[in-house]
């Protein structure tokens, strides 16, 4: 019998999804106007309320999920593990770098302002330095990857993105001439990273008091909605700030698209070839890759908000990135499963 497939409802369409969300915030940022401007206010120190607490809102159900007591397992298959940490954080946010120079510096340098493209080659830097930490899970499930590694790797990165993000991220804003302060930029990590992990442990603690795992999965599924609602919120109100904008220059998302699909298929390309090379059993090869290819995208987006504001170049480049992932990641899954049988089975990986 067929099983299930782990993709629900709105993860199966969440393209869909975003797409309708994108139409309706444009719409309601070219009718109402002033509604937008007044949330914009909202805001203290670069952090608006409002994308504050559905960012929060996102993000506190993923972290719930994170296991760090999975971590002991680590030596079990160390190779995983390091494409997973090479390919995060020494090789995808130096190459979403270079695609965003590229491309808005010199091939797309005629279709738009130096001042704007700083602000799209930022937001791109921040998507390649916040590896996916939710939906890796998914993609994990549909390859039929060791659910416990994958738990592993997620955990690990975490970890490294509590210490790592900020400075990569700051290196290379400066390397593309953007001047970043540090204070915001370590208010962002500690809002949008520390603060809901310990959150999200302190409830993973209490829940496992009750019953581990099946009181988790029912915690999870509960919070689950309103985590959807973020998310969909979130991006209506980042396509009502940028309405003009995308009203006066529809092309903007297909020129902010291309090098993200190119950098998604090239990452995905390196960690996986890189597993075959290596006899990497597919359980653990696969989600590695995988891992390496999809995004934080929650994070990005807080983060483009805080440093640049609402209305910024840098915030739309983060949503783009959302609404072209789960197609992409679909087609990457398609593809593994397609090439399973290249790979070992079981090794010591």
């Amino acid at each position: 019998m067929k099983s299930a497939s782990p993709l629900g409802v709105f993860e199966r369409y969440l393209s869909l999804w975003v797409a309708l969300g994108i139409i309706i915030g444009v719409k309601l940022g070219l009718a109402l106007p002033g509604l937008f401007q007044l949330i914009a206010r909202l805001e203290y120190a670069n952090v608006n309320f409002v994308v504050a607490v559905l960012i929060w809102v996102m993000i506190y159900p993923m972290m719930v999920s994170v296991d760090f007591a999975s971590i002991r397992e680590v030596g079990r298959k160390p190779k995983g593990l390091c494409i997973t940490l090479v390919v995060n954080w020494l090789v995808k946010p130096f190459t979403m770098a270079f695609l965003g120079i590229l491309f808005f510096n010199y091939i797309f340098a005629g279709l738009v302002t130096p001042e704007v493209a700083k602000e799209y080659i930022a937001g791109m830097i921040l998507l390649g330095a916040a590896p996916c930490t939710a939906m890796v899970f998914v993609w994990s499930q549909l390859v039929r990857g060791d659910a416990n590694y994958t738990l592993v790797q997620v955990s690990i990165n975490d970890l490294v993105m509590v210490v790592a993000f900020a400075p990569i991220v700051s290196w290379l804003l400066g390397v593309t001439d953007v001047q970043v302060p540090w204070t915001t930029l370590l208010l962002s990590v500690i809002l949008y990273v520390v603060i809901p992990l310990a959150a999200g442990y302190g409830t993973r603690k209490r829940l496992d008091a009750r019953g581990h795992e099946v009181a988790i999965a029912e915690f999870c599924a509960q919070i689950k909605p309103y985590s959807i609602v973020g998310l969909l919120a979130t991006v209506v109100l980042l396509f009502g700030f940028q309405a003009q904008t995308i009203v006066a220059q529809p092309l903007v998302i297909v020129l902010i698209a291309i090098p993200l699909l190119i950098q998604s298929y090239g990452i995905f390309a390196i960690a996986y070839a890189w597993g075959y090379f290596w006899r990497v059993p597919f359980a653990v090869a696969a989600p590695a890759a995988l891992v390496g290819t999809s995004n934080f995208f929650e994070l990005a987006v807080a983060v483009a908000i805080s440093l640049f504001g609402l209305n910024s170049g840098a915030a739309l480049a983060t949503v783009v990135g959302v609404l072209v992932e789960v197609p992409v990641m679909l087609s990457l899954v398609a593809f593994a499963n397609r090439t399973r049988k290249f790979f070992p089975s079981t090794s010591s990986g």
